[in-house]
């Protein structure tokens, strides 16, 4: 794999290639065959952008160094991989190899250096079992994959049951290729990942996470989300998410469906997402299925049902080992949602205090997509974008009046009264019934006077 360390893609793509293609033409004068390999290959005849190139030879690592010392370190000798610093890049060159063993379901036991058509034989899937000769400029396809890739067909290598078994996490990446590339799974693969949907937990929290960040974030997750819906995957995963399945809403504000389909659709607004906006939207209901009640007149409520999801989302989260800067953006967007129904009606205070949300950009966005995915009424997400224009960033988050000095100058003692004196001032602020220090202050001395001496420790 290659890596830019600096610059713009424009410039990493041309640069990237000829440096690849320079050590290609190295390992060949030297004697030995080597090719691109993998998904550079595919995205390449895709006509996609790829981040990274894979070199694939029969070179050894032992040879490999010896033809590019002397910066040349091992990055994973064990299967036959070597790290290779060129110009701006660092490449990984593995030598051709055959997997022997699978104990634990995720790595192969030991690996055998092999012929092309063996390494081939070995990898995932057709569309990434795919050789590249950049010198000689030529396709060197052992598995069908170029055909695949025409017929848009996520296909296994040879046996799929056997290709799963010897790495789990496939289950996923099949489900993200398929999602990601827009392809169908063709269905003996189909077959053989629903068979082994129940091994998944065999691959550590880190990768799962990976895999279905990438699946959120990329330009389908709707349908990353059926396709593991289907495939028995999400019951594993996420049974929080499954549990949306059959949760009635009521239609007057529902009339896509249950909570499943509106979660379903909102995903369906979404395009290469920021991360952590479609967490939110993914979880934002996920505390409707333990909050559902009737009222007296039969009409379906989810009281607190953002309360509760923002625990459940922090819960979700913590188990797949989100990093806590993630957690900290999903959690409160799931928790805040509902708070937009009433922003018309909101106090200026109240309402600044909303626009001045670190993720309110964000979050009106899930305010944005929540609407289009069921009633879709999007009066209140134009009124917030219009005082969003109108109000300068002064007005909605203006530098404090007061410190809690200036209450200990007027007299009041150190404690909780302090903070609660200085939201008082603050509301007032926002609301714009105070704009200047000296009119703080006065307000200040009032609410002082107003309210009771709190009594001495000592008091009895």
């Amino acid at each position: 794999m290659a890596v830019r360390m600096d610059g713009n893609w424009e410039t990493q793509k041309m640069s990237m290639w000829q440096m690849g293609l320079h050590l290609v033409k190295r390992l060949q004068r030297a004697g030995y065959v080597a090719y691109f390999a993998g998904g550079c290959v595919r995205d390449r005849l895709l006509n996609q952008e790829s981040h990274d190139i894979d070199i694939a030879t029969t070179a050894t690592p032992e040879e490999v160094q010896r033809l590019f010392p002397p910066a040349t370190g091992l990055h994973g000798k064990v299967f036959g991989v070597v790290r290779v610093p060129s110009g701006d890049y660092s490449f990984e060159v593995a030598t051709f190899r055959r997997d022997v063993g699978t104990s634990d379901g995720r790595h192969p036991d030991c690996v055998v250096f092999a012929r092309p058509e063996e390494d081939a034989y070995r990898r995932d899937f057709t569309i990434n079992a795919l050789f590249y000769d950049p010198v000689a400029e030529q396709l060197i396809d052992y598995v069908g994959g170029r055909f695949d890739l025409a017929e848009k067909k996520i296909r296994a290598v040879g046996d799929p049951h056997r290709r799963f078994a010897e790495d789990k996490l496939r289950l996923l990446r099949a489900i993200r290729f398929a999602a990601n590339l827009g392809f169908t799974i063709e269905p003996e693969t189909w077959q053989a990942l629903r068979a082994q949907a129940t091994t998944i937990h065999l691959v550590s929290v880190e990768r799962i996470r990976e895999e279905l960040d990438r699946i959120w974030a990329g330009p389908a997750p709707a349908i990353g989300l059926d396709l593991l819906d289907r495939s028995g995957l999400l019951v594993q995963l996420l049974p929080e998410l499954s549990a949306l399945h059959g949760v009635e809403q009521p239609k007057e504000f529902h009339p896509e469906g249950d909570v499943f389909v509106h979660t379903r659709l909102l995903l369906g607004q979404l395009c290469n997402a920021p991360l952590p906006l479609a967490w939110a939207a993914l979880l934002h209901d996920i505390g409707k299925p333990i909050t559902q009640r009737r009222d007296s007149s039969g009409r379906i409520r989810f009281f607190e049902h953002e309360v509760i999801g923002a625990r459940m989302a922090h819960v979700i989260l913590t188990r797949l080992r989100q990093p806590n800067h993630l957690i900290d953006a999903v959690v409160p967007m799931v928790a805040n949602h509902m708070a937009f129904k009433d922003a018309k009606q909101m106090r200026p205070a109240t309402l600044k205090r909303l626009l001045a949300r670190d993720t309110f950009l964000l979050e009106l966005e899930l305010h944005r997509i929540d609407c289009l995915a069921c009633h879709g009424d999007l009066s209140i997400y134009e009124f917030l974008r219009a005082k969003l224009e109108e109000l300068p960033p002064a007005d909605i988050s203006p530098p404090r009046l007061l410190t809690g000095h200036d209450f200990l100058a007027l007299g009041v003692p150190p404690g909780p009264r302090i903070g609660s004196l200085l939201e008082a001032v603050r509301e007032a602020q926002l609301n714009g019934q105070v704009q200047t220090r000296e009119e703080a202050l006065s307000l200040a001395s009032r609410l002082i006077s107003s309210e009771p001496t709190p009594p001495s420790p000592g008091f009895r």
